[in-house]
């Protein structure tokens, strides 16, 4: 038991080293979610163990923990079957406990794997092992002589050279299966191979999509992760042919020099043979498809974190709360759909409008449009950015200008909308609905609180990426879940209004618990405490410690169900309210606010026995008990007019919001049909590694066009003022 405990010691440290956190830390996160507890649980409400790491840190050291669980027992399987094998040794045992790759362990695996029947499985029937053995000592007999010893009718080893023939292709697969020289030529070739593409088949190419890679080349070591994946699915797609070019004669001769022990020896030129043929057929190939995995997998983990960057910056895009909104479903023949919304989300009319070609009654779809707006006094309208957007909103920015009252709108990007109308969520909301209404609701819905409702639709569906449908979808889902799930809970969820749908984001609930508050909130009326959600069938005692602190009761009879305190804190906070001479009803005032600043927190957090950090929280919480951390990000763009390609010139100056971010720059919306491109060279002066490290989804950011495409509808932007 002990040598266990030593041993996942030795593993914990190891993982704290490795990401520059305390051992202390490290299994204190292993330890509660050991116990059963979730990673936006321990990052809020347990601060004081992890020493305030966040989502992110928490999720690497849990995944980390993972693989290094994954790779202890690999080892130990390993070891079983080398052991059994009888050929397990103190110094490849040693090697095997000490592999810090899984990779390592089966380069070191691979002489004792089972294999399928080889050259060399066939030549060892031959009875020509010991002959391979024999040329590798480089002995100073002659070959031929000691050959002819395994001629043997029986065996089919008709003559000498059928025998040395037999003994290379056993040399070939011993240099192929060591360890060391599988290291060392993985090493060389990342280090100095090159990633060449040539055309394939050009007329699979009709976009020329492809067209940079027909004759490419670049640096193993210095490929950027986008371009790894563009070869790749050119190569998919037949289009390119795609390898690595390394110096071969630089890695058989570095081979030559481990095996060949004498180059006098008669044997030295069969062994080289057998080398030459053992990288070229064993080697190399193995090699080259590990390289281009580790490439993939770089790749890969670039284009999800890009992924999930931009998903976690829009899901956090800040609500228009409070706001009557009409949304509009751009189309040409089957009309605009139109959806009013009240300031809580409800559906208050569906109706549909023909301003544009074939229809063409554009005289009537005004009459609709200033009727809605005077009937529901319309505050804000959402138009989706899909087919028409940009005709439907010249015609809505027209109407508006004659509008009574100041009325804007906002162009939203409804990428999923349309999946989301067509799912079995969408009907069980709006059974009566056609699904354009469906998707009018869902564009207005955007715009009032972009987190409710986008958790509705599949994360991938959102049009935040790139390269998406070539990664691992597994892991792509996995990320994106965990940043809705992020997002969900450092916002907090409303028990009493939120959908299905947002509720199963929420620590420790899953799809069954979040339709049971529904079902019980539809029962029984309004949850009026937290603790009723005790009553919630499937939600026992650790779900409850879980989600409640996320959960909150915004009317009901006490006010600390509406922050982010958890109630496991209750009676301390009730505590420190009366020692000030406040009750809960004080939350938010300017008094309590005060009273609080002038706190000796070390002195508070010793007498109440909460944790300073903890305590910081719960002073924020009751400071502002209903914070939003979304209303401090930059609001959305507003706009009260149409702008068109052919307005823009060389030189003008825009406002825009970021739509997407990519590895070679951001895409903004500038209001004309097509967003604009900024290239990563014009996002600032200085280098720039990363978009990222500039702009993220949702910032307005000013531009400057650098030229226009009219032909294939492109802006190019840029972020320099003109004088730079």
């Amino acid at each position: 038991m002990k040598s266990v405990l030593d041993k996942n010691e030795q593993l914990l440290k190891r993982i704290a080293e490795e990401q520059s956190f305390t051992y202390k830390q490290v299994n204190s996160v292993i330890s509660l979610l050991s116990d059963g507890n979730t990673v936006p649980f321990i990052a809020r409400y347990r601060k004081e163990q992890t020493r305030a790491l966040d989502e992110v840190q928490i999720r690497n050291i849990q995944e980390r923990w993972q693989y290094i669980q994954n790779l202890e027992q690999r080892k130990s399987e390993v070891l079983r079957i080398i052991e059994e094998q009888g050929k397990l040794t103190v110094e490849l045992s040693e090697k095997i406990n000490n592999a810090a790759k899984l990779q390592e362990v089966e380069d070191l695996y691979r002489p004792y794997k089972q294999k399928r029947r080889t050259k060399a499985t066939i030549a060892k029937e031959k009875g020509l092992e010991p002959l391979a053995e024999w040329l590798l000592a480089s002995p100073s007999g002659d070959v031929n002589i000691e050959a002819e010893k395994y001629i043997s009718d029986e065996k089919e080893v008709v003559t000498a050279e059928d025998a040395i023939s037999g003994a290379k292709d056993i040399i070939a697969e011993v240099v192929s299966d060591d360890a060391e020289s599988r290291k060392w030529i993985r090493r060389e070739t990342f280090k100095s191979g090159m990633l060449v593409s040539s055309v394939k088949d050009a007329e699979k190419d009709e976009k020329n999509i492809y067209e940079m890679y027909y004759e490419y080349e670049e640096p193993v070591s210095k490929i950027v992760p986008h371009r790894i994946l563009a070869v790749n699915r050119g190569e998919k797609e037949e289009i390119l042919r795609v390898g690595i070019k390394v110096n071969s004669d630089t890695l058989v001769n570095y081979l030559s020099r481990k095996w060949i022990k004498n180059d006098r020896s008669s044997a030295a030129w069969i062994i080289r043979e057998a080398i030459e043929d053992a990288y070229k057929r064993l080697i190399q190939p193995s090699i080259e498809r590990e390289i281009r995995t580790e490439l993939t997998e770089k790749g890969e983990e670039q284009a999800i974190h890009i992924f999930s960057e931009n998903l976690k910056n829009l899901l956090l895009q800040p609500p228009l709360k409070g706001k009557v909104v009409l949304g509009v479903d751009p189309a040409y023949r089957t009309g605009c759909k139109l959806a009013v919304v009240d300031d809580t989300g409800k559906v208050l009319k569906i109706d549909v409008i023909y301003p544009h070609p074939p229809v063409n009654k554009p005289k009537e779809a005004k009459e609709k449009i200033v009727n809605i707006l005077n009937e529901f006094t319309v505050e804000m309208v959402a138009i989706g950015n899909g087919t028409a957007s940009r005709e439907t909103e010249q015609f809505i920015a027209d109407i508006l200008k004659e509008a009574k009252n100041e009325i804007y709108y906002l162009i939203v990007n409804e990428a999923g909308a349309s999946v989301y109308s067509a799912s079995d969520l969408a009907r069980e909301e709006f059974p009566d609905f056609h699904v354009e209404e469906r998707s009018a609701v869902s564009i207005a819905r955007r715009l009032q609180d972009p987190l409710a409702e986008l958790v509705k639709i599949d994360p991938k569906s959102v049009g935040v990426g790139q390269y998406q449908h070539d990664v691992s979808q597994k892991k792509l889902s996995e990320s994106l879940h965990f940043v809705v799930e992020t997002a969900v809970n450092q916002v907090g969820v409303n028990v009493n209004t939120a959908s299905s749908s947002l509720l199963q984001y929420v620590a420790g609930l899953n799809k069954t618990a979040a339709n049971n508050i529904v079902k019980k909130r539809e029962e029984e009326g309004k949850f009026t405490s937290r603790a009723q959600l005790k009553k919630v069938p499937r939600l026992g005692a650790k779900t409850f410690e879980q989600a409640i602190g996320f959960l909150r009761v915004l009317d009901g009879k006490d006010p600390l169900d509406r922050t982010g305190i958890h109630p496991e804190s209750y009676d301390e906070v009730k505590k420190l309210l009366a020692n000030l001479g406040f009750t809960t009803k004080a939350l938010g005032t300017d008094e309590l606010q005060e009273a609080l600043s002038k706190l000796d927190l070390k002195a508070v957090s010793a007498e109440l026995n909460i944790g300073e950090l903890t305590l910081k929280d719960i002073i924020d919480a009751l400071v502002r008990p209903g914070r939003d951390p979304r209303d401090e990000l930059p609001r959305p763009l507003l706009k009260k007019d149409v702008l068109k390609l052919e307005d823009l010139k060389p030189g003008m100056e825009l406002q825009g919001t970021v739509r997407n971010v990519v590895d070679f720059g951001a895409f903004v919306d500038i209001g004309v049909k097509q967003d604009g491109m900024v290239h990563i060279s014009k996002l600032r002066k200085q280098f720039v590694k990363h978009p990222m490290d500039v702009v993220s989804v949702g910032d307005i950011v000013t531009v400057w066009v650098d030229s226009v495409d009219m032909k294939k509808g492109r802006v190019a932007l840029t972020m320099l003022p003109p004088s730079e």
